[in-house]
C-alpha cells in the first residue's frame, strides 16, 4: 500500500461552471467553411489505394472487372482504425471485415429472394439502423457506418442468384484480408505512430488552452460575444483540451503492453493535463511554447521527450498502471463485454439514433420509389449520412451531402467519357477519386462527397456502361430526397438521453471512488473486496469516457460538465494508485524514469 494518505469521497475540486453547449444555430456558412486538413488524411487515402489497386488490377488481369463491386466491399475496410494503436487497430479491423461481409451476405441473399423494392427498401432501412448503433456503440470511428450502409444498400438492388453468393462473399473477405495487412503494415516501420500522434495532439491542444484559458476554473464563464463580435475562446479551448486529452489516455490505455516510448508519451499526457486544469501562462508546464516543442518531438520521428515532473505524475502513471492491468484481465474484458451490451440495452442512448435512422432511411426510399426510380439505395445512404447526434450536425450534413453529391454529378459528368476509354482507365479514375475522397473529407464533408460521387457511380459502370442521363438523374433525385428524409427524421427523432447518461456515469464513479478508497484505508480489507473495488472504479471511468463522449454536441440537452468529467477521471486515477497492491510510488520511483 502507498503511503498517501487516503480520504473517501468525491473528489476535492472547486464547483465548475457548466459550459455552454458547442453548437446551437443551424448555420449554413459554418456548415460549408472548410478546415485544416487533418495531420493524418494521407493514411486512409494510401491505404484505401492500395487495398483497392491490388484486387481491381487482378480481376482486371482475369477479365472479370465485373466482380470488382464484391472486392471494393472488402478493400474500404481499409479506411477504418487509422487513430488506434496497432494493438487495437488488429481487433477492431477484424471486425470491420467481418462485420461488412455479414451486411453484405444479409443483402444478397435478400436481393435472391425477391424483387420487391418494398421489401429491399425495409431491408435496407433496417440494415442500416443497425450498422448506425453497432458503430455508434463500438466506437469504430470514422467513416462510421456510412460505408457499411453503401455496400449493403447497392447489394440489394443488384440482381443476384444464391449460387453465386458465396464467391462473392469470399471475393469480400479476400480483399478484407488484403486491407487489414494494409491498414497494419507501418507497425513494422513505427510502433508507436499513433500513440505518439494522440499525445501531440493533448499537447497542442493544451497549449492553445495555456496561451488563452480564458477564465479561471473557479470563476464565472461568460459564454457570450466580447465588445458584441467575438467570443471568449476560453471554453472552447478548455473543451479542445479535454477532449485531446480523454483521447491520448484512451490510445494509451488501449495499445498494451508499456514500452520505454509508452512510458514517456504517458508522462507528456500527464504535462498536459496539468496545463489544462491549471493553466498559468510562462510558467513551468503550462508554458505554451514549451508544449508546442514537446508536440513536434513528439510528432516526430526522433526520441520521445523527457519531460521534468509534473504534480502528481507518480500517481497518476500508477493509477494508469492499475486500470491498465484490471482491462487486461479476463474480469476486466467481461466488463467491457457487459458494458458494450447495455450500451445496447432498452434504456440506451443510442436507441432514438437508431429509430432516426430507420425512418430517415424507410421514408427516402419509399418516396424515390413512388417517383420511379428503380434503385433507391443512394437515397437510403444519403438519409444514413444525416442521421447524427443531433439535429445542428444533422443540417450541417444535409448542406454538405446535398451539396458535394450534386457537385460531384458534375464531375462524374465530365470524367465519364474518360473512364469509359478502356478498363484500365475505369480502374484508375476509381483509385484516383478514392485517393481525393480521403485527401478532401477532412477539409469539409462536402468537398469530400465531390469526389465521393464520381466514384461511387464509375463502380457500377465495372458491371456495364449505362446511361449517363440516366445515372445522373437518379443521383440527383435521390440525394434531395434522401436528405429532406433524413433531415426530417433528425428534426422527429431527438435524443434527450445522453445527458441523463453522463450524470449517471458521474454519480457511479463518484461511488466506486469512494468505495474503493475505503477499503483501501481498511487494513482489515480482504485482497479480494480490493481488488473487486478496484476493478468497479476501473469499470466506471470507462463508463465515464463513453458516456462524455455519446453526449458531446447533442442539441436538445442541458450543458454538460466537461471540466467535472476530466476532474472525476483525474481523481479516480489517483485512487488507483492508493489502493493498489503494491507498495507504492515511492518505493518504485526510478521505474518511473529519470524525471
Amino acid at each position: 500500500m502507498s503511503d498517501t494518505p487516503v480520504r473517501p469521497g468525491r473528489p476535492s475540486v472547486r464547483k465548475l461552471p457548466q459550459l455552454p453547449p458547442a453548437v446551437r444555430g443551424l448555420s449554413p456558412a459554418s456548415a460549408l467553411r472548410l478546415s485544416p486538413p487533418s495531420d493524418t488524411w494521407f493514411k486512409p487515402a494510401l491505404s484505401v489505394v492500395v487495398a483497392s489497386a491490388v484486387p481491381h488490377l487482378t480481376l482486371l488481369a482475369l477479365g472479370r472487372l465485373d466482380l470488382a463491386v464484391y472486392s471494393m466491399a472488402g478493400s474500404l475496410c481499409a479506411l477504418y482504425g487509422h487513430g488506434l494503436p496497432y494493438a487495437r487497430r488488429a481487433r477492431a479491423l477484424a471486425g470491420v471485415v467481418l462485420g461488412m461481409a455479414a451486411g453484405l451476405a444479409v443483402s444478397l441473399v435478400t436481393a435472391s429472394l425477391t424483387g420487391s423494392t418494398a421489401v429491399l427498401i425495409a431491408v435496407g432501412a433496417l440494415l442500416a439502423a443497425v450498422q448506425k448503433v453497432l458503430c455508434d456503440a463500438t466506437r469504430i470511428g470514422p467513416p462510421g457506418h456510412v460505408i457499411f450502409t453503401f455496400v449493403s444498400s447497392a447489394a440489394l438492388f443488384a440482381p443476384q442468384r444464391l449460387d453465386q453468393i458465396p464467391g462473392h462473399l469470399a471475393l469480400t473477405l479476400g480483399a478484407g484480408a488484403f486491407a487489414w495487412l494494409v491498414a497494419l503494415a507501418p507497425a513494422l516501420v513505427r510502433r508507436e505512430g499513433p500513440e505518439r500522434r494522440a499525445v501531440a495532439r493533448a499537447l497542442e491542444a493544451a497549449a492553445v488552452c495555456a496561451a488563452d484559458p480564458g477564465p479561471r476554473s473557479g470563476h464565472a464563464v461568460d459564454p457570450g460575444p466580447r465588445n458584441g463580435n467575438a467570443v471568449d475562446p476560453g471554453p472552447r479551448n478548455r473543451r479542445a483540451a479535454a477532449a485531446a486529452v480523454h483521447a491520448a489516455w484512451r490510445c494509451l490505455l488501449d495499445c498494451g503492453r508499456p514500452t520505454p516510448v509508452r512510458r514517456s508519451l504517458e508522462r507528456l499526457v500527464v504535462q498536459a493535463e496539468a496545463a489544462f486544469a491549471a493553466p498559468r501562462p510562462g510558467a513551468g508546464a503550462a508554458d505554451p511554447e514549451r508544449l508546442r516543442a514537446w508536440a513536434a518531438r513528439t510528432r516526430g520521428r526522433g526520441t520521445v521527450p523527457m519531460p521534468p515532473p509534473a504534480p502528481g505524475t507518480a500517481d497518476e502513471l500508477y493509477g494508469i498502471d492499475a486500470e491498465r492491468a484490471v482491462l487486461r484481465a479476463r474480469e476486466g474484458r467481461r466488463a467491457a463485454r457487459r458494458a458494450l451490451l447495455r450500451r445496447l440495452g432498452p434504456g440506451s442512448p443510442l436507441l432514438p439514433v437508431a429509430v432516426r435512422t430507420l425512418f430517415g432511411c424507410a421514408l427516402a426510399g419509399y418516396l424515390c420509389a413512388a417517383l420511379g426510380v428503380g434503385r433507391p439505395y443512394w437515397a437510403i445512404v444519403t438519409a444514413a449520412s444525416l442521421c447524427q447526434a443531433n439535429l445542428t450536425l444533422s443540417w450541417n450534413r444535409a448542406l454538405q451531402r446535398t451539396l458535394g453529391n450534386l457537385l460531384g454529378v458534375l464531375v462524374f459528368a465530365a470524367v465519364l467519357p474518360v473512364s469509359r476509354i478502356g478498363p484500365l482507365a475505369l480502374v484508375c479514375c476509381c483509385l484516383f477519386f478514392g485517393f481525393a475522397a480521403e485527401a478532401l473529407i477532412t477539409r469539409n464533408y462536402w468537398l469530400g462527397s465531390v469526389a465521393v460521387t464520381p466514384m461511387a457511380l464509375l463502380v457500377l459502370e465495372f458491371g456495364g456502361a449505362h446511361p449517363a442521363g440516366e445515372l445522373i438523374g437518379d443521383r440527383v433525385l435521390d440525394t434531395v430526397l434522401g436528405a429532406a428524409a433524413g433531415f426530417l427524421a433528425a428534426t422527429l427523432v431527438t435524443n434527450r438521453r445522453a445527458a441523463g447518461r453522463v450524470e449517471r456515469a458521474l454519480d457511479a464513479t463518484d461511488r466506486a471512488r469512494a468505495a474503493a478508497e475505503r477499503t483501501g484505508a481498511d487494513p482489515a480489507a480482504a485482497p479480494v473486496e480490493r481488488d473487486r473495488a478496484r476493478r468497479t472504479l476501473t469499470a466506471s471511468l470507462v463508463e465515464l469516457r463513453e458516456a462524455g463522449d455519446t453526449a458531446a454536441g447533442e442539441w436538445w440537452q442541458r450543458a454538460l460538465p466537461e471540466q467535472r468529467l476530466l476532474a472525476a477521471e483525474r481523481a479516480g486515477h489517483r485512487t488507483l494508485a492508493a489502493t493498489a497492491q503494491r507498495r507504492g510510488p515511492t518505493a518504485h520511483a526510478p521505474s518511473i524514469g529519470a524525471e
